[in-house]
């Protein structure tokens, strides 16, 4: 599963009170419990899908989340009567071994998209280990849309103070870093000037690459300025329900995903437009690809725009930290990972906190000038790694 992310407890609560997700995912999970089984719950956060499990009659229930959050959900399980039925994990869901399969697999790992940090490979390794035979996934599917948008109000965002600003500086460099990268957007379905295209449909049960791949093609019906494209997604929960997050259904915690053109391009009526849509893992991450060709109305050989963006153009690099990808790099560690490395070579189960404190202070006396100091980073390694 993904990282921990540090969401809030009131962003919970926003989650919580979705209605649309939230209804779609009970639903789900109503449909697929049976007497006695097991369910895992990954991505748990405080525990609402797990508590809903043993509400609706499983027997065992496995909350697998590696954020602080879990600590609520240990809590919430003993005010609702449910604490010999859950037991919480609080790590990756690639680490977690289970006596006996699940039953029932329950994940909300997505973001504003689905391609979203390890989502899949989480997912697709759960399914292979953690699934019994026959078992049940929820989600099914997320089905991807992509439409070409006119707005506006979220392009100034890219234009300013990139292109304009009130100091007389040249910062138009800045522009090319930021029309790579793509943001959060609420938009309104009359803003959609093309009929949206499903670019890419995520099966559960069979997905195995976390990687996509796609071409869609328009031709404009009617004219506007378009300044990018809107992607979002269509959920399949389980059976009759769903949800998504298009422009036009009732607002919800997603909004939509916008990925700006290099600059805005007036379309008229005819116009072709062609865009390979790309996303590639990349570590923990997603570089998402999209390059853009329009052809003129009735001249298929004019070209009115030709947009290769990358988000991996959009983020910021220098040669030293592209260095460590070279093959030949040989590495080593600075200052701080020195640090980092004496101290886990003294975690072994055997050494109390206070112990390794004072054999931090002796190693390295400038940087530790206090025992509470070297505690402090001690914890910082163990909360990660213990």
């Amino acid at each position: 599963m993904p990282k921990a992310t540090d969401y809030s407890f009131l962003m919970y609560g926003n989650m919580i009170t979705d209605k649309p997700r939230m209804e779609s995912y009970a639903m789900a999970l109503k449909q697929a419990i049976t007497p006695g089984c097991v369910v895992l719950d990954i991505g748990a956060g405080t525990g609402i899908f797990s508590l809903l499990a043993c509400q609706y009659g499983a027997a065992e229930v496995h909350a697998v989340e590696p954020s602080n959050a879990i600590s609520l959900g240990s809590t919430l399980a003993e005010a609702n009567g449910y604490q010999d039925r859950i037991t919480f994990h609080q790590m990756l869901s690639t680490g977690l071994a289970l006596e006996r399969p699940a039953d029932v697999i329950i994940s909300d790992l997505r973001s504003i998209l689905p391609l979203f940090q390890q989502h899949i490979p989480s997912i697709i390794d759960a399914r292979e280990r953690l699934l019994a035979p026959g078992g049940v996934l929820i989600p099914q599917s997320d089905r991807l849309y992509v439409s070409l948008v006119q707005a506006p109000e979220i392009y100034w965002q890219y234009e300013a103070p990139w292109l304009r600003n009130d100091y007389q500086i040249d910062l138009s460099a800045g522009h090319q870093r930021v029309v790579n990268s793509w943001i959060k957007a609420n938009i309104k379905e009359e803003q959609l000037l093309v009929p949206a295209q499903n670019f890419a449909t995520l099966d559960y049960m069979n997905i195995t690459t976390p990687n996509i791949a796609s071409n869609v093609k328009w031709t404009v019906p009617r004219s506007g300025v378009s300044h990018g494209l809107l992607f979002w997604f269509d959920a399949t929960i389980g059976k009759d329900a769903c949800f998504s997050n298009a422009p036009g259904q009732p607002s919800q915690i997603y909004g939509q995903a916008f990925f700006p053109f290099t600059h805005p391009v007036s379309l008229v009526t005819g116009d072709e437009v062609s865009v390979d849509i790309r996303a590639d893992l990349t570590g923990n991450d997603y570089t998402w690809s999209w390059h853009t060709r329009i052809h003129t109305s009735g001249k298929s050989e004019e070209l009115k725009a030709d947009f290769n963006q990358s988000t991996f153009l959009g983020t910021p690099l220098s040669l030293k930290s592209l260095r460590p990808n070279d093959m030949d790099h040989v590495p080593k560690l600075n200052e701080e990972g020195g640090v980092d490395c004496f101290i886990l070579g003294l975690i072994d189960g055997k050494k109390s906190t206070v112990e390794i404190a004072d054999a931090l202070r002796v190693k390295f006396p400038d940087r530790f000038t206090s025992t509470q100091i070297a505690v402090g980073r001690i914890s910082e390694l163990v909360n990660r790694y213990g």
